[in-house]
């Protein structure tokens, strides 16, 4: 029996036999037609079917699918198809609200009924969590949801570029390719954007600012971005541009002022290095203000364009209570938040606890965090600047609770072996990754000192293959008399 199979990124949910398998197995060419049904979906969204002992994965199908497919990238193993023709219907299968769905890289999942959505999202995480972390039948609770599966998105950031025509053009990139779907609104995106997306292309179309070609590194438009508190309304509108030279910004500014009663900040972010990153390292604030305000959690929270705060709102503050209500703080403790941001988490825990201390690698966002901090009067929280890994060593803590949220690479080593020093009672690890997550969660479960208690899935990324989730784990009763050596 083999390990189960990558392909880019995508790993199949059920352990393959290829033992035995004979490489000229009729139809397994590049350009082929093959019928397969599909038995499953990958981590990244595709759908997943066999063809004989081999595995394909064929993008815009669903568990149940019936179809023909088109094979595009052969190896002796498995094979990417294209959907050529559906023969049968999933149950699971519904119509996309978007038009633009079968085009559009923005969502994958839009043909799949949500509730479906949920379930292969709660059974992505139980197979990293059985395969990687080694787990046997862990707990995971339903996937948590609290905001409409459409309209939910409070940011999106869009690239510019201009037709073949000459029209300016704002969306997303097409499937499997760097062309770009023009597109005057989102469905996934809150509503309230939807006119400054139609409209600001006009604008910079009419300007006659240029428009970024990536080949040339020349023009001037890169990315437009649109950002909206969805309890307050207020929006901010960034336009990305290689330099600040565009002639006659501040009067378009103040007609997007006017137009837009929501609107409350014009940004202009420079970026112009040759590279895949959105954002540079300078935006200057138009006109307006350079934030906007929310509401999170009972608190005020400032939020500039580049900052990084959840995309939905109302299941982010769901698993942010779901935490509290587990957690079942008394007012004594100490909390330890690493990856901690502008605090979206440490500040509406900080007001549940004796001490918050708060790590955090990027400057800015430590500075927005102590600004949100005095904003809410809040007064018992601790900030500190620098890697986690650089900085947990050396601050001589001992705190009760430690919640971690790192990026989607996970915690490397060296944090995993300060954490199982600190002897603190539970760990509340949140992640957006759960391959990572398991692999983080054998690491500090293996030496028998930290007990795995349950898992909360919650769906931030409604219509996308991409799950968040929250990992309790506790500390054993007999802590420190395990054996250092992985079980």
């Amino acid at each position: 029996m083999a390990p189960f199979i990558h392909s880019k990124g995508k790993s199949v949910t059920h352990l393959i036999s290829i033992e035995g398998t004979d490489s000229a197995q009729p139809g397994w060419q590049q350009g082929e037609l093959i019928e397969v049904e599909i038995t499953d979906l990958s981590d990244s969204g595709d759908g997943v079917g066999r063809y004989g002992q081999r595995v394909v994965f064929v993008p815009d199908t669903v568990t149940g699918d019936r179809v023909r497919v088109r094979l595009v990238h052969v190896k002796p193993q498995y094979a990417q198809g294209k959907l050529h023709e559906l023969l049968q219907p999933s149950p699971h299968r519904v119509r996309p609200k978007c038009i633009v769905a079968d085009k559009c890289g923005g969502c994958q999942w839009q043909h799949v009924d949500y509730a479906y959505q949920l379930e292969a999202k709660r059974n992505q995480i139980i197979q990293a969590l059985e395969r990687i972390g080694g787990f046997s039948q862990p707990i995971v609770d339903p996937v948590l949801t609290a905001a409409p599966e459409l309209g939910y998105r409070n940011k999106a950031t869009y690239p510019v570029r201009r037709s073949q025509t000459g029209q300016v053009q704002a969306g997303y990139y097409q499937k499997g390719s760097h062309h770009l779907i023009n597109l005057n609104q989102c469905p996934i995106q809150d509503s309230r954007l939807n006119p400054l997306l139609a409209e600001v292309k006009q604008d910079i179309q009419t300007r006659g600012w240029g428009i970024y070609d990536e080949a040339k590194h020349r023009g001037k438009i890169r990315h437009l971005s649109l950002r909206i508190g969805r309890r307050t309304g207020e929006m901010l509108l960034t336009l990305i541009a290689k330099d600040a030279n565009l002639a006659g910004l501040e009067e378009q500014t103040a007609t997007w002022l006017e137009r837009y009663p929501g609107l409350v900040g014009v940004s202009l972010n420079v970026n112009g290095d040759r590279t895949n990153a959105i954002f540079g390292a300078e935006t200057h604030c138009i006109a307006g203000q350079p934030y906007l305000q929310e509401t999170f959690a009972g608190l005020t929270f400032q939020i500039r364009p580049d900052t990084f705060f959840q995309v939905n709102t109302e299941t982010a503050e769901a698993l942010l209570q779901n935490v509290i209500d587990r957690l079942h703080l008394q007012g004594t403790e100490t909390l330890l938040d690493a990856y901690s941001g502008i605090g979206t988490l440490t500040l509406p825990l900080a007001q549940q606890v004796k001490q918050a201390i708060a790590l955090e690698i990027q400057p800015e966002a430590v500075q927005q965090a102590i600004q949100n901090a005095a904003l809410n009067g809040l007064d018992n929280l601790a900030f500190h600047i620098g890697s986690v890994e650089e900085l947990l060593p050396t601050l001589n803590l001992q705190p009760d609770i430690v919640l971690l949220d790192p990026p989607r690479k996970g915690c490397s080593k060296p944090v995993i072996e300060t954490l199982l020093q600190l002897r603190s009672s539970r760990i509340v690890y949140i992640s957006c990754n759960p391959a990572t997550l398991a692999r983080d969660l054998k690491e500090l479960c293996k030496t028998g000192d930290y007990q795995l208690v349950r898992v909360q899935p919650a769906d931030f990324f409604s219509q996308t293959a991409h799950v968040e989730a929250a990992a309790f784990l506790e500390r054993s009763p007999d802590y420190g008399q395990h054996s250092r050596s992985q079980v």
